[in-house]
């Protein structure tokens, strides 16, 4: 395996593993950003791929936008659900292999342990409906070869993302209301890149396998945002706030942990805790005190 072919470059993942794959030489990488796939016009899907094959794809394109797809639910589910079947569709004729990244708003938030990837799908709004419609999309066309991975509260010393925004605003502001009453997993978006280019080689599926990945650990909105701060040095103060106190146009999961036992069983890895995985992307982005 060699080719290799990572959409969605310009986001937070497909940035990671830009910036980690000149540690991987053994692949030759393609980096298709908007400029090159317009994943709105699913029309340029077939001259993008006309004469080229790739030994694996790795679909790091997403509609992220939570509560703006609630207002645009047909463009997300263009991104999210049909590219999202074309892909399986090229990867199963040109045989390639798929890792398609997935969100853990595909379901309910109403568990009270982490979630299998066995567990029952329940989206709750736009995107989580667009995201499952997705997985559905490739566990029907069934490409071998491929896997479906499952992430939570994305971050990354690229792109706009949670951790940067408290940054901006612990800094702007003297005090802040953070929910604290969702419960879930940051994930560094560099963990989840290495994770996957170090897994490529390993793959070998008949069908499409499903598996979690976040860092390690449990914790609220709310304490996220304190460890951000207290790591950054920034005196603002975060006040707790309750979903209902803070209401937003699509809603979210209570509750979302994801058991990692599968991917770690299967490809024999360790994942780092979320607080020293925070402490190296503030390190990168300079705000660690």
């Amino acid at each position: 395996m060699r080719s290799i072919l990572v959409t969605g470059a310009d986001g937070q993942l497909g940035s990671e593993i830009k910036k980690l794959s000149r540690l991987y030489p053994r692949y030759e990488f393609t980096f298709s950003g908007r400029e090159t796939l317009d994943l709105g016009n699913l029309c340029t899907m077939e001259d993008f791929f006309d004469g080229k094959h790739f030994d694996a794809i790795i679909n790091c394109a997403a509609y992220t936008a939570v509560d703006k797809a609630e207002s645009e639910p047909e463009l997300a589910d263009t991104i999210n659900h049909r590219f999202v079947s074309m892909l399986a569709k090229i990867a199963k004729i040109k045989k390639s292999a798929l890792i398609h990244i997935s969100t853990d708003y595909v379901f309910d938030g109403q568990n009270c342990r982490p979630y299998v990837e066995t567990d029952p799908t329940d989206p709750q709004g736009v995107y989580g409906r667009t995201k499952q419609k997705g997985e559905s999309a490739i566990l029907a066309t069934a490409p071998a070869n491929t896997l479906i991975i499952r992430t939570s509260w994305v971050y990354s010393s690229f792109g706009t993302n949670f951790v940067k925004t408290m940054l901006r605003l612990g800094r702007e502001r003297d005090t802040l209301g953070v929910i604290f009453d969702q419960i879930g997993t940051p994930t560094y978006a560099e963990d989840l890149a290495r994770t996957i280019l170090d897994i490529l080689p390993k793959i070998s599926n008949e069908a499409p396998e499903i598996y979690h990945y976040s860092n390690e650990g449990a914790i609220s909105w709310y304490d996220f945002a304190k460890t951000i701060f207290e790591l950054s040095d920034l005196a603002c103060q975060i006040n707790p706030l309750t979903t209902d106190e803070y209401p937003t146009q699509a809603k979210r999961p209570h509750y979302s942990l994801l058991n990692k036992s599968k991917i770690k069983n299967d490809f024999d890895i360790s994942i780092p805790y979320w607080k020293d995985s925070l402490r190296t992307c503030l390190e990168e982005l300079g705000a660690k005190a």
